[in-house]
């Protein structure tokens, strides 16, 4: 078979009436549960989405050497057998070689290599008899059915193939087991209790590192760009995604969650919650929390916008256009009343056309909800919450990212 067989033989899988165009596909390392035969973790070392659709083609071609576990209209999970490795390196047979010397050339053929030398080392199934490798491909961004289309998911966001808050995360907490995480390796809390005095007399306890249903972000995630530094691995959530360069996350109580991360290069001490998005150039400082969607209690997600200044201990409840600032120490929710003096509002709204300006002067926090340039701050002698025009330049320090 040389290239063009390769190709026609795609072509012919591809006009098969129940061919389907995938979101996405790959072929995971499954960690499997001893007591539960359940997927404890799902790890992609190639993560195809929208493209390599020649890949998927031989791939789902091959779906019927294979032992479907999960099939339906939104997904397809299958256990890599030995049929399908020896069948796919007969597919994939034009790109061997190259792939051998360079194993960027082609991944999914990579990938396919080292199934060959897990079936000669013998460790295609575990030693319970489940597929260790498993194929995925999900069709339709709806609930995830299994365990390997949420980690496939959660993937996607992490590396920017995917969007934040672009896919469909509801229901993936029932699906993931709460597991103790040693290392990168997840074990069963109940198969620690039942093994517990063995393990302890034998010095064989893990190191348990924390108990979650998920891993941590550099547990599955090699970051893509050299100047993206991240100072506690506990600090940053698989699912979270990291910008385009120059992000810099500091110890103490910086955090960010799932579905949640930053565009680019910015300062993060503070809590990142699930759904939020900073903007490229932001200073998120000690302690600061960006309220987040998790507990269902917040249904509009925020977002910060560029070159913003969060001050120490402060809380944002609402949406920062570009280049604003909340004071430390300060609360700026939905439902804040701020008050701003007319000339101040005038220049609020020079930046903002769609900024109304109110007689009285006083405005609702999700009145200010997403406008630019806007100052936060309590009056230190009345108390009062004000907002002004912010005239101060946020800058990071080139050096730190």
């Amino acid at each position: 078979m040389n290239a063009n067989d390769f190709k026609q033989k795609v072509s012919e899988i591809q006009a098969k009436s129940n061919y389907k165009t995938p979101l996405g596909f790959g072929i995971c390392y499954a960690d499997i549960g001893v007591m539960s035969n359940k997927v404890l973790q799902a790890t992609y070392p190639v993560l195809n989405w929208q493209e390599n659709f020649g890949s998927y083609a031989i791939f789902w071609d091959l779906c019927e050497e294979c032992e479907i576990l999960e099939d339906c209209e939104s997904e397809l999970v299958f256990g890599i057998t030995e049929e399908f490795v020896i069948k796919a390196l007969e597919a994939f047979s034009p790109y061997l070689a190259e792939t051998q010397s360079n194993p960027n050339a082609h991944k999914n053929v990579a990938v396919v290599l080292e199934l060959q030398r897990a079936l000669q080392e013998d460790r295609i199934y575990t030693e319970n008899g489940d597929f260790r490798y498993r194929f995925c491909a999900i069709y339709e961004d709806k609930q995830c059915k299994s365990v390997e289309s949420a980690y496939m998911k959660l993937l996607a966001l992490s590396l920017g193939k995917a969007p934040l808050r672009s896919l469909y995360l509801d229901g993936i907490f029932g699906l993931l087991s709460n597991v103790a995480w040693s290392g990168n390796v997840p074990f069963e809390l109940d198969w620690l209790r039942e093994n517990e005095i063995a393990l302890k007399m034998r010095g064989e306890f893990p190191t348990i590192d924390f108990v979650d249903k998920f891993p941590r972000y550099l547990m599955q995630v090699i970051p893509q760009y050299d100047n993206i530094r991240l100072l506690d691995t506990a600090k940053t959530r698989f699912g979270a995604y990291l910008g385009t360069g120059g992000y810099t996350q500091m110890p103490g109580a910086s955090y960010v969650n799932f579905n949640a991360g930053a565009m680019g290069a910015c300062m993060n001490e503070g809590r990142i919650s699930s759904s939020v998005i900073v903007g490229e150039g932001s200073d998120v400082g000690g302690g600061a929390s960006i309220l987040g969607v998790l507990s269902g209690g917040n249904s509009d997600p925020i977002s910060i916008g560029k070159n913003c200044l969060l001050g120490v201990n402060s809380s944002t409840g609402i949406s920062l256009g570009d280049g604003c600032i909340v004071d430390g120490g300060i609360a700026i929710l939905a439902g804040t009343i701020f008050q701003i003096a007319p000339q101040e509002a005038q220049k609020i709204k020079e930046i903002n056309p769609d900024f109304e300006i109110k007689d009285n002067g006083l405005y609702k926090g999700r009145e200010l909800s997403g406008k630019n340039g806007i100052h936060f701050r309590c009056d230190s002698k009345s108390g009062v919450m004000i907002a002004f025009r912010s005239n101060r330049k946020i800058e990071l320090n080139s050096a730190l990212h």
